[in-house]
């Protein structure tokens, strides 16, 4: 068993803080985010960063739906972290200063995966698969502060 990261990044229009605001924002932003994989969305606690917990089905294959619960920390300033309590799956979104009214989005999730030729595709396929979902979200991210 070996640790995979995917790790998906986009340079935004929006002030750092107004495109952390909307990534923080479980309630109203969030679920606009989501790309068609994540299924049966739901707040649980709190639902603006810090102290949320959040629920969602993640189906990153047609075969392979991950049953997420994640508790969300805020460990320093333009950062959330998502740790799923189904899973050793940990996602830091991280919102920095791009230039001008611009931000850098930068999303890695990472896991323990799977031992023998099952982690060996794993490790070889999931990163790109679940790159590709983030890509999305980063896209609907940018349309969404862009206004």
């Amino acid at each position: 068993m070996g640790q995979v990261e995917a790790t998906t990044e986009r340079i935004v229009t929006g002030k750092p803080e107004d495109v952390f605001d909307a990534l923080a924002d479980y309630r109203e932003t969030r679920p606009r985010l989501l790309p068609r994989q994540f299924s049966e969305y739901e707040v649980r606690e709190g639902g603006d960063g810090e102290g949320t917990v959040v629920h969602w089905k993640l189906q990153a294959t047609s075969k392979r739906v991950r049953d997420c619960l994640l508790e969300v920390s805020e460990p320093s300033d333009g950062q959330l972290i998502e740790k799923d309590r189904n899973s050793s799956m940990v996602t830091t979104w991280t919102v920095t200063p791009a230039g001008e009214g611009r931000s850098r989005v930068v999303v890695t999730s990472t896991w323990t995966g799977a031992g023998g030729i099952g982690g060996f595709f794993e490790r070889t396929f999931a990163p790109k698969g679940l790159a590709r979902i983030y890509d999305e979200l980063l896209a609907k991210l940018a349309t969404e502060t862009a206004q």
